[in-house]
């Protein structure tokens, strides 16, 4: 039986946030991690721009690179802890997670959950269309079909406008 916390996928979207709320009446008296993925050494990849042959390569400036790799670490930090604070006013007992991404999103969930004993992953579904989809990947599918212990998918329900 595991014993470890509910794992929450948590990116700060409406989806994520809605995930948090209703895992409530999944898990409690359990506690839930909230975790945020980010992704080190981005700001390397998107400084790096590949040029033609007939064009120099382009220089990347070192500081501002890391600079900038620290401010998405920062942000991440902030909104794992948004999303664990939302989760304790929920009435969970919350703690928050920034971890460094490793292969995809959904390989880094799973694999936190293996490691804490987790009973199971709580993630916010955004609803890409099919070509997003294709050509991004799906968290949601790719946990539905490797994760070992169950996944609960909230979808997010957008406001219906007024007629």
């Amino acid at each position: 039986m595991a014993t470890g916390p509910v794992v929450i996928g948590y990116d700060g979207s409406p989806a994520a946030q809605r995930a948090v709320q209703q895992t409530l009446a999944l898990v409690q008296p359990r506690p839930v991690l909230v975790v945020t993925v980010w992704e080190p050494g981005r700001t390397f990849e998107l400084m790096t721009v590949p040029t033609g042959s007939l064009l120099p390569t382009a220089v990347v400036d070192i500081r501002a690179a890391l600079e900038l790799d620290e401010k998405l670490y920062e942000n991440a930090t902030r909104t794992a802890e948004q999303g664990a604070d939302l989760a304790r006013r929920a009435g969970l007992e919350a703690q928050a997670l920034v971890v460094a991404d490793e292969l995809t999103v959904a390989d880094t969930l799973i694999r936190l959950a293996v490691e804490r004993s987790s009973p199971g992953i709580a993630v916010g579904w955004h609803g890409h269309s099919a070509l997003g989809e294709l050509l991004l990947g799906s968290t949601t599918q790719r946990l539905l079909r490797r994760a070992p212990c169950p996944v609960v998918v909230v979808r997010h329900e957008p406001e219906q406008a007024s007629t």
